[in-house]
């Protein structure tokens, strides 16, 4: 279908629409050795033989393509094209692909994939735009992506409920996905940024709110269907196709397939009670200590995150402890209070409120934004000694000498609970042990260099890889980690074996993916 003949609204969460969706499943891994990841070479875009002079199965050609589908084919002029290209980060909005294929259902995909094959157009997968790396933009200058056909979802965002199960297109937002949740009684973990996709939060992970009561988004997702490169489309659970499901559950996104659709597992919708607690920077340091002795050991009802921050936007940093608790609010004050007490401190403000499910995830979620900003991780494996903890506090601090970073620093994002139930290779997400995923961001003015911010960003993950390694989080993936098993670890050669398998001429490779 030509963009004149499509409305641009999201669709509506039917069944139809849920069952159309499409997100890159991502396979990462190169071989390597279990017992400790070593860097390896990573897969590239393979050229497809030369045609035969028979008539190519599917489009090849851009009218063709526009013709085969019943979603919208955009290319520069089109209606809707500047809106289309842009991720959420605008530091990737000179991104120009080649064209941006908005799939209205799997055929949509099919055809697209066939296009791709057929003409030799490189493929980017894009669900809900919040590509760290601009990966997903299929063409944005300095992310070593070429002009792309990006295979879009994010209209693709259908919900249906049903008994305690919830079917989602990977395009969904959290924000509507929650609002739908709460409205039947029921809940899923996941992130809480409203705007996320839940197919690329799910492929990478899903570290949230709720994490350490409900498990990581992955760890809540029963079944999937699959579109590999070669058209073929794949039902996958634990018992059907276990290999590709297994790489659903953590794998990481866009790399060997095209999700579709995405079954989960729900609870009950339970109360939560949000907390915050601001402590005066001079504590930052015994912050620190008492938060790691005790956020990813406490009762798996209680999730909270540690913010060390600083920035324009802040007239000193701030230390900043943010949770929630989904047990009874006596556990809560009991908890929350003998962290405060370990710190030794009088925090500055505390405030607790109780709420529904559905109110707590909206007033998390906030009012979102498209910032520019630079952004990478680290795996916290291990407690912080005394030294280490002072270079955190150092680190976090010297956001505030960098010119232009409006806000930057550090989240620690406890794990533990439930997720550390789960065994290191029984999912594509190893770090089932660590205490936290630590986050080091730098937001700066839209249409900044990054290239400082990138630089104190990095360095700053440079800075505690003595403490905790080289390990990443797959959802906040950064171009300068150039090893797969960075992100994967153990799981990193069982990654590329499958990657391998469904994506053999390496149609969605990304760089220093697989």
């Amino acid at each position: 279908m030509t963009e004149g003949r499509s409305t641009t609204t999201r669709s509506t969460t039917t069944r139809r629409g849920l069952i159309a969706g499409g997100v890159g499943l991502g396979l990462a891994g190169v071989l390597a050795a279990c017992t400790g990841p070593s860097p390896s070479p990573t897969r590239t875009r393979t050229p497809s033989p030369t045609p035969t002079p028979s008539s190519p199965t599917g489009p090849d050609s851009w009218d063709a393509l526009a013709a085969a589908v019943s979603g919208t084919l955009l290319r520069s002029g089109s209606t809707g094209w500047d809106g289309a290209r842009v991720l959420e980060n605008p530091r990737y909005d000179d991104a120009d692909p080649q064209g941006i294929l908005r799939v209205a259902n799997s055929d949509d995909v099919v055809a697209g994939l066939a296009f791709a094959r057929n003409t030799h157009t490189p493929v980017a997968l894009r669900a809900g735009g919040h590509s760290y790396t601009g990966w997903s933009a299929g063409g944005a200058p300095g992310t070593d992506v070429p002009r792309s056909l990006v295979i879009s979802t994010q209209a693709l965002d259908g919900i249906d409920v049903s008994g305690d199960s919830v079917t989602i297109g990977p395009g969904a937002q959290l924000g509507d996905v929650y609002a739908a949740l709460a409205k039947a009684g029921r809940a899923i973990g996941a992130g809480s940024c409203p705007t996320v996709g839940i197919g690329g939060l799910t492929l990478g992970g899903g570290v949230g709110v709720l994490v350490r009561s409900f498990g990581l988004t992955c760890d809540q997702l029963t079944g999937a269907t699959v579109v590999t490169a070669d058209g073929a489309v794949h039902e996958v659970s634990a018992t059907r196709e276990p290999d590709l499901f297994w790489a659903c559950r953590g794998g990481g996104g866009g790399t060997v397939g095209v999700v579709t659709s995405m079954t989960f597992r729900t609870q009950a919708a339970p109360p939560v009670l949000l907390f915050s607690i601001v402590f005066p920077w001079s504590a930052a340091r015994d912050v620190v200590r008492a938060w790691q002795d005790w956020a990813p050991k406490a009762d798996p009802a209680l999730w909270s995150t540690l913010k060390l921050l600083a920035g324009s936007r802040h007239s000193a940093p701030t230390v900043t402890v943010t949770g929630t608790w989904t047990g009874e609010k006596s556990g809560a004050d009991t908890s929350v209070d003998g962290f405060i007490t370990a710190t030794g401190v009088t925090p500055t403000t505390h405030t607790a409120t109780e709420l529904t499910y559905g109110q707590a995830m909206a007033q998390l979620g906030g009012k979102p934004q498209r910032v520019s900003q630079a952004a990478t991780s680290s795996i916290g494996t291990a407690a912080l000694t005394d030294a280490q903890i002072d270079v955190l506090v150092q680190q976090a601090s010297g956001a505030g000498q960098v010119s232009g970073v409006l806000e930057g620093g550090v989240a620690l994002d406890a794990l533990g609970g439930v997720v550390a139930d789960v065994g290191r290779t029984d999912s594509a997400f190893p770090w089932r042990s660590a205490l936290c995923t630590v986050q080091y961001t730098a937001v700066f003015r839209n249409g900044a260099d990054p290239a400082p911010f990138d630089q104190y960003v990095r360095g700053f993950r440079k800075a505690m890889t003595p403490a905790w390694g080289d390990g990443a989080y797959a959802n906040y993936c950064d171009a300068a980690i150039t090893d797969p098993a960075a992100y994967f670890d153990v799981n990193t050669s069982r990654l590329h074996r499958i990657a391998e398998q469904a994506d053999p001429d390496g149609r969605f490779a990304q760089p220093h993916w697989v």
